[in-house]
C-alpha cells in the first residue's frame, strides 16, 4: 500500500471514529448554521456563545422537570396545556425577561421571591426566569458574544455559585407546612431520580470553565505578547 493510500485510510477511519451515534439530547456542537455575525467572533466568543446557549437549554429542560413534578405551577400560568406552558416558558427564557407579576426584579431579587413561601405565583417560571436572568446579567446581559466584548470572570464565577445556592434551596426550602415549595429530585424507596442535580451540574460546570477560560485567556494575551518580545517575531505580510 502507498503511504498515500496509507493516509487516506488513517482520514478514513479518523472521520468515522468522529461520526458516531448523536448525543441522547439530539443536539451536536454544529447545530448552528453559518451566519454574518460569526465573522465578528474569536473563537473564544463562540465558545462563550455556545456555552451560553447550552446553559440556556439545560433551564429549558429543568423547566419543564419542574413542571412536569409540580402542575399546580404550570397551570397558574393560564396556558390550556403543559405543552403550551412549557413553550411559554422557553421562549421567555431567550430574552432573560422577569415574569410579568415580577417585572422591575433582577436576577437574584426574582429567585428570592420565588423560594419565598408567600409568593402565590407561578414559582416554577420564576425560579428559573431568576436563573436565566441573573446569568444573563453575569454576562453584561447578552448571550451572544463578539470580539469587543469584555467579561468579567468573577460575576461568571459568582453566577456559578448562585446556581449551587439556588440547587440547595431548591431541595430544602419548606413551606409553613414542612411541605417543599417545589418537588424536583426525587429519594423514595426504590426511587432515585437526581436528573435535576445533573442539570445543575452541567450549568455549574459550564460556568466556572467559562470563568476560568477568562482568566486564562487574559493571561495569555500577556504571556503572547511578551514571548513576541523575548524571540523577535515578526508579523506576517503575506
Amino acid at each position: 500500500m502507498t503511504v498515500r493510500a496509507c493516509a487516506a485510510l488513517a482520514l478514513a477511519l479518523a472521520l468515522a471514529g468522529c461520526a458516531g451515534p448523536p448525543p441522547k439530547n439530539g443536539r451536536t456542537p454544529q447545530d448552528e448554521g453559518m451566519s454574518f455575525d460569526q465573522f465578528a467572533q474569536t473563537d473564544f466568543n463562540r465558545t462563550v456563545t455556545i456555552a451560553m446557549r447550552d446553559n440556556l437549554a439545560s433551564l429549558g429542560v429543568l423547566l419543564e422537570k419542574l413542571y412536569r413534578r409540580n402542575p399546580s405551577e404550570w397551570r397558574k400560568t393560564g396556558a390550556p396545556d403543559l405543552a403550551t406552558a412549557i413553550a411559554q416558558g422557553r421562549k421567555a427564557l431567550s430574552t432573560g425577561q422577569p415574569p410579568p407579576d415580577l417585572k422591575g426584579l433582577s436576577d437574584i431579587q426574582i429567585l428570592s421571591v420565588a423560594l419565598d413561601p408567600s409568593y402565590q405565583g407561578d414559582r416554577v417560571r420564576a425560579f428559573i426566569l431568576g436563573l436565566a436572568n441573573m446569568i444573563i446579567q453575569a454576562h453584561n446581559g447578552k448571550t451572544r458574544f463578539y470580539a469587543t466584548d469584555i467579561l468579567n470572570a468573577q460575576r461568571i464565577y459568582n453566577a456559578a455559585r448562585n446556581v449551587e445556592i439556588a440547587a440547595w434551596l431548591l431541595a430544602n426550602r419548606r413551606d409553613g407546612a414542612g411541605r417543599p415549595l417545589l418537588l424536583s429530585n426525587e429519594l423514595t424507596g426504590d426511587v432515585h431520580n437526581l436528573s435535576f442535580e445533573r442539570q445543575f451540574g452541567e450549568l455549574i460546570g459550564r460556568l466556572d470553565l467559562i470563568a476560568n477560560l477568562l482568566d486564562e485567556n487574559l493571561r495569555r494575551v500577556g504571556i503572547n505578547y511578551v514571548q513576541g518580545l523575548l524571540f523577535f517575531n515578526f508579523l506576517p505580510v503575506r
